[in-house]
C-alpha cells in the first residue's frame, strides 16, 4: 500500500534519539518532543550535555535556506557571538535527512542554550543584550552568505503580507481598511528616511526574550535564527522593542519604564556599535512592519500550525494591538 499524501508528519522522538546516538557517537541519550510549530524541535539529554534537534519542513525552509542559517551561525560563533551553534556529526555533516511521509525532511543538531528566559529584564540583562546584539550585528553586517536567505524590504514586510491576509478579513472591512491606510503611511515614512546611511546585514528578526537564555552568571545565549534574513539592522532593534510594547500593553510596566529600560539597552549597544538617531527614530515604523510581516506568517501557516488560534477574534485583537502601536509611537 502506498503512503497516503501527507502534509506534516511528526517523527517519533525515541527513533530520533537512536538516530542521533548513531550519527553523533552519543550514548544513553534521552530524546523528548519539545515543540510542534512550523518545524519540530526535540530536546536531547545525556551524561555529557543537553542538545536541541530541529527538523525543518521544505514548505517552510528549503535546504539552501537551512545551509545559509548554518553558515550564518558558524560565522557568528567564530566571531565570538553568544549563539547556540550547529554541531557536526561523526562524518563532519551539519544536516541530517529523513525520508518522512511527506518527503525528505532535514534536521540540524544545536548546542543547548543553558539558562532561562528573563521576561522582566534587569539593568544587567539589558546591558548584556545590548552589547551582545551589537556584536552580532558587527559580524552579520560584514559577511555575505553563500546560500540564500529572505530579504526584508517593504514588499516582504508589508506589501505582500497585507495582500495575502486580505481574504481573512471577511466581515472585518473596517479593520482591513485601517491596515491598508496605516501601512501606506508607514511605507511613505520609511521611504523618507536616508536609508543609505542605515546599517544593513543579516537580521535575526525575532529578538524577543523567548529567543535568548540567561545563565546564573549573567551571560546570554541567543538561538532560533529561523527568520534570519537580509535587511536593515534596525529591524532587530524594532523586534526587541516589541517586547516592551507588550509589557506596557499587559500593564506590567509603564511606558516611561519601558522607554527607560530600552534606553539602557541602546547605551550598551552603542558602546560596541554605532546606531544613528535617525535609525532610532525609525524603530516605530520598522516595528509596525514587523507586526504586519508576522500577520502574514500566521496566515501562511494556517493549515500546519496557526489554525488553533488564527480566527476572527485573534485577528481583531491583533489589529487592535497594531493600532495601539501606531497610536502610541507613530501617529501620536
Amino acid at each position: 500500500m502506498q503512503i497516503f499524501p501527507t502534509q506534516y508528519s511528526v517523527l517519533v522522538a525515541s527513533a530520533i534519539g537512536d538516530f542521533i546516538e548513531q550519527q553523533y557517537g552519543f550514548a544513553k541519550t534521552d530524546c523528548r518532543f519539545l515543540i510542534h510549530n512550523v518545524g519540530d524541535t526535540y530536546i536531547l539529554r545525556n551524561e555529557i550535555d543537553n542538545y536541541v534537534f530541529k527538523i525543518y519542513r521544505d514548505a517552510h525552509r528549503s535546504l539552501d535556506e537551512i545551509k545559509a542559517e548554518i553558515e550564518l551561525l558558524n560565522a557568528l560563533y567564530e566571531g565570538g557571538a553568544k549563539v547556540a551553534r550547529p554541531l557536526v556529526d561523526l562524518s563532519g555533516s551539519f544536516i541530517q535527512s529523513f525520508n518522512a511521509a511527506e518527503g525528505i525532511r532535514h534536521g540540524v543538531l544545536f548546542a543547548y542554550a543553558h539558562g532561562s528566559v528573563h521576561q522582566d529584564l534587569s539593568v544587567q540583562d539589558l546591558e548584556t543584550v545590548g552589547k551582545e546584539m551589537a556584536l552580532i550585528h558587527n559580524i552579520s553586517s560584514s559577511v555575505e552568505l553563500s546560500w540564500p536567505r529572505k530579504k526584508y524590504d517593504l514588499n516582504s514586510m508589508i506589501v505582500d503580507p497585507l495582500e495575502r491576509i486580505k481574504s481573512d478579513f471577511k466581515e472585518m472591512d473596517e479593520e482591513y481598511r485601517y491596515l491598508v491606510q496605516a501601512c501606506g503611511q508607514v511605507m511613505k515614512k520609511i521611504e523618507s528616511f536616508d536609508l543609505s546611511n542605515f546599517s544593513y546585514g543579516y537580521c535575526h528578526y525575532d529578538f524577543l526574550p523567548k529567543n535568548f537564555h540567561f545563565k546564573d552568571d549573567g551571560s546570554v545565549t541567543f538561538f532560533d535564527f529561523d527568520f534570519a534574513g537580509k535587511g536593515y539592522l534596525v529591524n532587530d532593534l524594532a523586534s526587541f522593542y516589541a517586547h516592551f510594547f507588550l509589557q506596557v500593553l499587559s500593564n506590567k510596566m509603564s511606558q516611561e519604564e519601558a522607554d527607560k529600560a530600552f534606553g539602557v539597552f541602546i547605551v550598551a549597544y552603542r558602546s560596541v556599535r554605532p546606531v544613528s538617531d535617525e535609525e532610532l527614530n525609525a524603530i516605530p515604523y520598522f516595528g509596525f512592519a514587523w507586526w504586519i510581516f508576522y500577520f502574514g506568517f500566521h496566515h501562511d501557516n494556517f493549515e500546519d500550525w496557526s489554525n488553533f488560534f488564527y480566527h476572527p477574534r485573534f485577528i481583531k485583537e491583533r489589529v487592535s494591538w497594531i493600532k495601539k502601536w501606531a497610536d502610541w509611537y507613530i501617529f501620536k
